[in-house]
């Protein structure tokens, strides 16, 4: 697991400031999975650990998440010899459109970074209303915490960071207000945040 932090931080992957998450929290840390993907031999490396853990599993798909999942679970799919989809937004909401999982298909879910595992639950909900089982999610970063655990198990990861994260209104680089709030996501956290109103 070291060996995968190590590697994210020589591909830049690795960022410090003031982010906000796709979860709408803060943190002063920031995983930019882009940068892992512009190496596949690192990406292979790092994802390796995770694929020998899915192999006594029985998948039958690896569903990424677009768009921070894709190249994950393309890669995890590889190494597995198994078949690998993506779900997408569509008006800001998770669908399956260019794929078919077929009823009782045995899925996995494969991200980028989970932090709350809020969009997993979606990709998970998009699973079973295709007839597909969801078994968990794996991730090249957990960054799960005991005090906010993912809603769906986590059956591996190349990394573990236990990186703290903030409610808008109790994070403390706010409140010292001398850098400015960067949202590197793809998600967007305009509509999201009018949903919640």
């Amino acid at each position: 697991m070291n060996n995968a932090i190590e590697v994210l931080k020589e591909c830049e992957a690795f960022l410090e400031g003031h982010f906000l998450l796709s979860s709408g929290r803060h943190s002063g840390a920031y995983c930019q999975m882009a940068k892992l993907q512009q190496y596949p031999d690192k990406a292979a490396q790092v994802l390796a650990p995770v694929a020998d853990v899915l192999r006594d599993m029985n998948v039958d798909v690896v569903v990424g998440p677009a768009m921070g999942g894709i190249v994950y679970a393309y890669e995890l799919a590889r190494q597995l010899g198994k078949r690998a989809i993506f779900t997408e937004r569509v008006d800001n909401v998770m669908t399956l459109r260019r794929f078919e999982i077929k009823p009782g298909e045995r899925c996995v879910i494969a991200e980028d970074v989970v932090t709350t595992g809020i969009s997993s639950l979606e990709t998970k909900r998009v699973i079973e209303e295709a007839g597909g089982e969801c078994l968990g999610i794996v991730c090249v970063v957990d960054r799960t915490t005991a005090a906010a655990p993912s809603p769906i198990p986590i059956l591996a990861s190349a990394a573990k960071l236990d990186l703290p994260n903030y409610l808008p209104e109790e994070c403390p680089i706010c409140k010292e207000g001398k850098l400015p709030l960067v949202h590197l996501g793809s998600r967007k956290m305009k509509e999201k945040a009018q949903q919640k109103q």
